[in-house]
């Protein structure tokens, strides 16, 4: 039987009454990664927010619908939005790190927010947190340096860590590699890839080939709609939707 982590259902999103997302159903296994594709404006990212319940600090917009994990539905109205960002990390299209704070301080600002003053456990989150996000080879011996003063790949791999340091069960990212070189893409793709083991991982990428290179399943959404959801090796050799094969030959987009 298939394990699935997290199920999206029925999933509409409007801004001022103007429908973004149509009625979306996704299902995600556990120990994933998969790849939300289409054309600017197609809704990915809208629908990517809905799973960290992101859209609650905007007023203007509406979600309808289920995101269920662990059996438990994200958005009934007992539900705690803390509690879950706990279980949801969140890495964004542009390198955030707090500019003010050092490398440590930034890892470990979710932990202190959580009440953890425990210096060893503090400790031990940084050095395994930086560990999975493949960057503690490169800043162990500087942990106080200012965040800042990374590169921009480095800081985009630090945002991934501060993320990780909360233990979240999943993890999504938003073009996360898209203001990066080649050389700082590939380390954030061989990232994504070595976290599957201990997370499930959704990520929107305009960059078809970083979705074929990193990806177990893709889904390609246009005009808020999902067109096509399925393994990518197939959506990108056999797919099943004449619009998403126009797609991923590059017909438009």
């Amino acid at each position: 039987m298939d394990k699935y982590k997290l199920i999206a259902e029925n999933i509409t999103v409007s801004y001022n009454n103007i429908i973004s997302v149509k009625n979306i159903t996704m299902k995600f296994k556990a120990n994933t990664v998969t790849s939300l594709i289409g054309p600017s404006g197609c809704g990915k990212t809208s629908f990517l927010r809905c799973l960290n319940r992101m859209h609650d600090m905007n007023k203007n917009v509406k979600v309808m619908g289920k995101v269920v994990i662990d059996n438990t539905d994200l958005y009934l109205d007992n539900m705690n939005p803390i509690y879950h960002r706990r279980k949801v990390g969140m890495v964004f299209q542009k390198p955030n790190p707090f500019p003010t704070m050092s490398i440590y301080d930034n890892v470990t600002a979710g932990l202190r927010l959580n009440g953890i003053k425990n210096k060893k456990i503090l400790d031990g989150s940084v050095e395994n947190s930086l560990k999975l996000a493949y960057l503690w080879d490169e800043v162990k011996s500087d942990l106080k340096k200012p965040a800042i003063e990374l590169s921009g790949g480095q800081q985009q791999r630090l945002c991934i860590a501060r993320a990780l340091a909360i233990n979240p069960e999943i993890l999504l990212m938003d073009e996360p590699s898209s203001a990066l070189d080649p050389i700082s893409t590939q380390k954030i793709e061989e990232t994504i890839m070595n976290l599957k083991n201990e997370l499930t991982i959704i990520i929107v990428t305009h960059n078809m080939q970083q979705a074929i290179r990193i990806s177990d399943y893709t889904a390609f959404m246009y005009l808020g709609k999902l067109i096509e959801f399925g393994e990518t090796k197939k959506l990108f050799t056999a797919p099943t939707d004449p619009l998403t094969a126009k797609y991923v030959k590059g017909f438009f987009g």
